[in-house]
């Protein structure tokens, strides 16, 4: 057998162990893992010189705003910054014009997608007051799962009402394909938003007190009642709180499907570097104190917290009312865009925390690539190193040392609260199915993304 390529004079990273040697992958699977001297010839042989050989990293939470907000981002160049921060696949949420609401727009992004992107993608169906005759087309059109956004973001999409809710959930439950939710308290923050500003409060610093804590708790606490009474499998984006971490940890130990995720930025910053980053670290939900932080990091250790993404989100400089450096050009934190990029800078990051000792790599590859693929039923086609399981590599040199240029990017638009960030721990190459799509930081590849479905038991 010849391979079509073959990594070879690495260290195979899976969540169990540290092995080294490489991988051969033919016709889109990997065929051979083993010693460099047990693999097969290959068309192309790869030398990754002692580089850390990873399943391909998954970003589970993306806004490439295709269609109809792509002065914004589009799936080329939104998939693009993605292989270029070592991403293999992404799962991109439906809140752009029109909204993924119904099976002929599940097919819309399915075509959008496969004619611009770079690498492998899942798509999502909103959920909304009116479509709950659509959440069962959405699923046989190949919608990976649903979203729901309780809180108001981006697109103020009208959330379903308690009693809508009874009959969403039902029709989720039985599509088998997970739900997740942007839980936030609309009353919470339309309170606290009002009254700051009635106070004259519009510095940066006040953006975290416009949605306590309480605002994304209650909104957890009230959609895992729902859940638990269908039978709903749960995911729980953006985890911002310590609450949010008990509340998973609590579900889990009662049997529950229930998961969540959380970002970088909730990790690596806090509430007061808005005074100094100002709206370049605005998103929703806001970036809280170090107490929350900690349970963060404890909860995506033990398990309570089951994944890293991004919630990459870019918008022009203009609407996040600052320059590249975060200086206002707006008078008040309230007329400022939500969200910034992450898709690419988010690998780095954590890297770099892993070269600090805060997790294992073994850890990082489970919440980077093995969960995500599991919580979004992909697993093992995508997010293991097996045989079988598509070719997704993503090769990091450990040693490597940069700094973050808000400049090189490779989205349409770049705000980022990362510039300026040194970091150590880089990806090098990004492989998909076994293309190489990214050498060196930079997109080598061509368009090859397919959408991804869900594997039903």
């Amino acid at each position: 057998m010849t391979a079509d390529l073959v990594l070879k004079n690495g260290w195979i990273v899976t969540p169990e162990e540290t092995v080294k040697g490489g991988v051969a992958i033919a016709n889109g699977k990997f065929v051979a893992i083993g010693t460099d001297d047990s693999l097969p010839p290959a068309k192309e042989v790869i030398d990754v010189k002692g580089g850390h050989i990873l399943p391909g990293l998954i970003d589970a939470h993306v806004h490439f705003r295709d269609p109809g907000v792509t002065y914004k981002e589009d799936f080329g160049t939104g998939s693009t910054a993605a292989v270029c921060g070592g991403i293999t696949t992404i799962i991109d949420m439906p809140n752009q014009i029109p909204p993924t609401e119904n099976a002929e727009q599940v097919a819309v992004k399915k075509g959008i997608g496969e004619a611009k992107s770079l690498c492998d993608f899942a798509v999502l169906g909103v959920v909304h007051q009116t479509n709950a005759d659509d959440i069962l087309p959405m699923a046989k059109a190949g919608a990976i799962g649903y979203k729901i956004f309780f809180g108001e973001t981006i697109g103020n999409l009208p959330f379903p009402d308690d009693g809508m809710c009874i009959e969403v959930f039902s029709n989720i439950t039985k599509s088998q394909v997970p739900l997740c939710v942007h839980a936030e308290n609309r009353q919470i923050q339309h309170y606290w938003t009002n009254k700051l500003k009635a106070e004259g409060k519009n510095a940066p610093i006040y953006w975290e007190q416009s949605r306590p804590a309480l605002c994304e708790a209650e909104s957890i606490a009230h959609v895992m009642f729902m859940a638990e009474n269908f039978g709903t499998k749960l995911h729980i984006v953006h985890a911002s709180t310590k609450q949010a971490v008990q509340m998973l940890k609590n579900a889990k130990r009662r049997g529950l499907r229930f998961t969540g995720e959380t970002q970088p930025h909730y990790l690596l910053r806090v509430a007061s570097d808005m005074a100094d980053v100002g709206p370049l670290l605005k998103m929703n939900p806001p970036v809280r104190t170090k107490e929350h932080q900690d349970a963060l990091w404890e909860g995506l250790l033990d398990g309570s917290i089951d994944m890293l993404a991004t919630d990459h989100s870019p918008h022009t400089l203009e609407e996040k009312g600052c320059d590249i450096n975060g200086k206002m050009s707006k008078p008040v934190i309230w007329d400022c865009i939500s969200g910034f990029c992450g898709v690419e800078t988010a690998v780095p990051l954590m890297l770099t925390q892993v070269n600090k000792g805060r997790m294992s790599l073994n850890h990082y590859v489970k919440v980077a690539s093995e969960n995500p693929a599991r919580v979004w039923q992909m697993y093992p086609k995508k997010g293991a190193i097996a045989l079988g399981s598509d070719g997704d590599v993503t090769v990091v040199d450990m040693d490597k040392e940069m700094t973050i240029d808000p400049n090189k990017l490779h989205s349409k638009n770049k705000p980022t609260p990362w510039g300026g960030w040194k970091v150590k721990g880089v990806p090098i190459y990004s492989i998909v199915r076994g293309h190489v799509q990214m050498r060196d930081g930079e997109p080598v590849g061509k368009v090859i993304g397919q959408m991804q479905l869900p594997i039903l038991s």
